[in-house]
């Protein structure tokens, strides 16, 4: 009997643990939780300087291959672009543990980025954001609300032609900067895992 009650209460930690696991970390409708990094000049940015913007979060490894995929391609920048001049702000951040202010400065000179990377070698931003792939993308609405979290776009392996593809943070932007709800409001990132500082 007292085996069977100690069986018991280990299935029940062991549920309230994924419960409390799976509630962990921000989800689409929650205020966007505020941050403070420096960026490749050493400038503290945070969230809240662009209070009233929408805003996309990007996560970053220069050495991911998923991530080199994009930048080739242009996908990140071309989008940045695209939405700067609706007054989107673009903020990339990188949680590799081992890359410094240096290392995303020259990732930026020799892609000609004119958004801002910042430095989160601790980890703290990713994991206040339940960052888990390079790219993951979150998109924050004029009132501070996560309104998109996950994949760049439909296509992981990146085999689909542009007509093809769904760029679900391009369909956000659009629908967010129209007033309308985001009618994909999550999907699942897909990248190389964040290397976090252990």
């Amino acid at each position: 009997m007292k085996q069977m009650m100690t069986l018991f209460a280990c299935v029940v930690l062991a549920l309230f643990a994924g419960v409390a696991g799976a509630i962990a970390g921000v989800a689409v409708g929650d205020t966007a939780p505020d941050f403070t990094l420096e960026d490749t000049t050493g400038s503290n940015v945070s969230l809240s300087d662009f209070s009233g913007k929408v805003v996309v979060l990007e996560w970053l490894n220069p050495d991911c291959p998923f991530v080199q995929r994009h930048y080739k391609a242009g996908t990140m920048k071309k989008l940045a672009s695209k939405y700067g001049e609706k007054g989107v702000v673009w903020l990339t951040i990188n949680s590799t543990h081992y890359m410094d202010a240096a290392d995303n400065a020259k990732f930026k000179a020799a892609n000609d980025l004119s958004y801002t990377i910042l430095v989160d070698q601790s980890g703290e931003v990713g994991h206040l954001y339940d960052a888990a792939t390079t790219p993951h993308m979150y998109v924050i609405d004029g009132e501070g609300k996560l309104v998109y979290m996950g994949a760049i776009d439909d296509d992981p392996r990146g085999n689909k032609g542009s007509a093809q593809r769904i760029n679900y943070v391009d369909a956000a932007l659009g629908e967010v900067l129209a007033g309308k709800s985001v009618t994909t409001a999550e999907t699942k990132p897909y990248g190389c895992s964040v290397k976090y500082k252990k």
